[in-house]
């Protein structure tokens, strides 16, 4: 029979994923992994909540660009927490979690314009790129090459998306 001290015991015990980064790195890293996690998240979320709500005069090309934007950020949902992992890290474990890390706002609002959302949207994506940007930071001073060559991409992925939202309001005005 198990002991049930030993299996408690062994819920709380360290990763100790071998990395070569050290403790240090790999508390940073991940940390700042799992908080970029949860903006991925609540970006994704509200770009999904914009195209499911979007309206007028300009719908299904509005309605697609954003299905588009949010398969690309979903996309990266994966690789953000695997290489928390991969580093001996944690990630986040629930909704609430999400929550309580993410730095971008959510928007219940029962009705937003299609500016509006193109205007909210470039500018979360913009805070995004900072949050990205941030995070390569506290990879470049761990020598955490493969994390930052990642982010790199991710960065190129959401200023392309800036890009986008941006030329798209000057269309809607």
């Amino acid at each position: 029979m198990k002991n049930p001290q030993a299996t408690r015991n062994l819920r709380k015990a360290a990763l100790k994923t071998p990395n070569g980064l050290g403790a240090d790195a790999t508390r940073d890293i991940s940390g700042a992994l799992g908080i970029l996690l949860a903006d991925t998240f609540a970006l994704y979320l509200k770009t999904k909540n914009f195209h499911w709500h979007m309206s007028g005069q300009h719908f299904r090309d509005l309605h697609l660009l954003l299905d588009e934007q949010a398969t690309e950020i979903f996309a990266i949902t994966d690789d953000i927490a695997e290489r928390a992992r991969k580093i001996g890290g944690t990630t986040l474990r629930s909704i609430g979690h999400v929550a309580r890390q993410q730095r971008l706002s959510d928007n219940d609002a029962e009705f937003v314009t299609p500016q509006d959302m193109i205007a909210e949207l470039r500018d979360d994506n913009e805070r995004f790129v900072g949050f990205l940007r941030e995070t390569h930071g506290v990879c470049d001073e761990y020598g955490d090459v493969a994390t930052a060559s990642l982010i790199e991409n991710w960065i190129d992925q959401a200023e392309r998306r800036v890009w986008f939202l941006f030329e798209t309001a000057r269309e809607t005005r």
